[in-house]
């Protein structure tokens, strides 16, 4: 019988991503074992991964993937009117059957050591259970979310209000004072549906076997404490917490030609002066953002790599191309051109980052973007725009320095005055410079982490070691 672990990720890209680099890691640990990882389909656009699961088949052998049976989810859970979290949840929940099937096939000709879910995938806690495989979480933001996350239990009672109509700062054992409005977006009306989903994960969480955090004892030294101290769950058990990370994607998948374009624009620019700006795979914009945008990097003349996404409106109307010209102000392309570069869709964000020309990076404080820019020692400015991207923000200012707060009226929006204050303050400002000195200092952590000795690798260790 072969040796095996089971990753089971959501359907996102950045989640899958998250995933599979885990599963790459562990083939480092334990090169014995074989990985297989569980793809399912969300009912709504998550981000391609075609070519990133052809690239990883390609390259690492060892590594399968199993696409799991469409489900068609019952006509009452109308796609137009939850939330795509509450959609993943349920899709979840109908997926258990599958996994059942498919855990089962696999221990047909495997010993499987672990299955390693996503926490969207909570409710498949009880399918390992059945099976008696040990399940462990791997949980793809930080332990300052995952500390928030433990303690809501304990929040709920406290409170009869939803965080939305709260208006106080909250507090959470191992995390700075957050506003109840930037908690994560999805739990800020409890009376939603998908409030009580994220509710019962953190109960699935106190039942597993361990916890796979994606960050590093230096990165979040006090969140790590306090959930290893069992203070975030006052009156249940908490699982040991193995903090593994950075994990971030590798270098090897670059998209040809857009990537080669904008690298070969960062070769002309001089040292630490372009700012990148970047918002993830599902990071959209209003065409009237984007022009202010565009308004207030021009204003600050600053350098500057922007990769622009088809706003909202755009997609809905079936536009297969995205027209710059027409998105963006009358004559920026050209007023700019001499020291900006504006990308469609996509660029190798990693490589970026790590590029000598970069000083700076505007993103939405997805964790993988974060411990992307952490690695390259980028500083940045957090714009955040969806999930627990405002709680990243919060903790990211006020806990570990390394972010400027880009601020924005009450439905969001960002002007171009604003954009141009926070651009220039990031590249020439002594607050710019202390966040660089700052993100520089976390690099070396990070690199530390995963050294031979290093907290991220005895983490890894002890998990590995414990499947015997």
């Amino acid at each position: 019988m072969n040796s095996t672990v089971v990753l089971y990720p959501a359907p996102a890209i950045g989640h899958l991503i998250s995933m599979v680099e885990l599963g790459k890691l562990i083939l480092t640990f334990k090169p014995s074992l074989s990985i297989h990882i569980l793809i399912t389909t969300a009912p709504y656009y998550s981000g391609d991964t075609t070519s990133y699961i052809t690239t990883v088949s390609a390259t690492t052998p060892s590594i399968t993937f199993h696409h799991l049976p469409c489900i068609d989810l019952p006509p009452s859970i109308s796609t137009s009117s939850l939330h795509h979290e509450n959609l993943l949840f349920e899709l979840i929940r109908f997926n258990k059957p599958t996994v059942l099937q498919a855990l089962s096939s696999i221990s047909q000709n495997n010993v499987i050591h672990a299955f390693i879910i996503d926490f969207f995938c909570a409710e498949t806690l009880t399918v390992s259970t059945q099976l008696k495989i040990p399940c462990f979480f791997f949980f793809t933001s930080g332990a300052s979310a995952l500390a928030a996350f433990y303690y809501l239990p304990t929040l709920h009672r406290n409170s009869q209000k939803s965080f939305k109509d709260l208006n106080i700062l909250v507090d959470i054992p191992g995390v700075p004072p957050i506003p109840s409005s930037d908690m994560w977006k999805p739990i800020l009306d409890r009376r939603d549906k998908v409030y009580d989903s994220f509710l019962a994960c953190s109960t699935y969480f106190s039942e597993s076997t361990g916890m796979i955090v994606n960050t590093f004892e230096s990165l979040e030294p006090r969140a790590i404490k306090a959930i290893s101290d069992g203070f975030c769950v006052p009156e249940g058990r908490t699982p040991p917490i193995y903090c593994i990370g950075p994990l971030i994607l590798t270098r090897d998948q670059g998209r040809g030609e857009v990537q080669s374009e904008s690298m070969r624009w960062l070769d002309s620019q001089p040292s630490r002066s372009v700012v990148f700006l970047c918002f993830g795979s599902l990071g959209s914009f209003t065409v009237e953002q984007l022009r202010d945008i565009a308004a207030g990097l021009e204003k600050s003349g600053q350098r500057f790599l922007w990769v622009v996404r088809s706003p909202v409106s755009v997609v809905a109307s079936g536009v297969p191309d995205l027209d710059l010209d027409s998105l963006l102000p009358h004559g920026f392309l050209d007023r700019t051109k001499e020291r900006g570069m504006v990308v469609k869709n996509w660029v190798e964000q990693v490589e970026v980052l790590n590029h000598e020309s970069v000083g700076g990076f505007v993103t939405h404080c997805g964790w993988n973007s974060v411990l992307e820019a952490v690695c390259a020692g980028v500083p940045m400015v957090a714009w955040p725009l969806y999930a627990e991207q405002r709680f990243n923000r919060v903790v990211l200012v006020e806990e570990i320095k390394i972010v400027l707060p880009m601020n924005g009226s009450p439905d969001g929006f960002v002007s171009a005055d604003e954009v141009e204050k926070r651009v220039n303050e990031l590249m020439n400002s002594e607050r710019g410079d202390s966040v660089r000195n700052m993100g520089l200092r976390m690099k070396n952590e990070a690199k530390a982490a995963l050294t031979n000795g290093g907290s991220s690798q005895v983490a890894l260790t002890k998990l590995t070691e414990s499947w015997g």
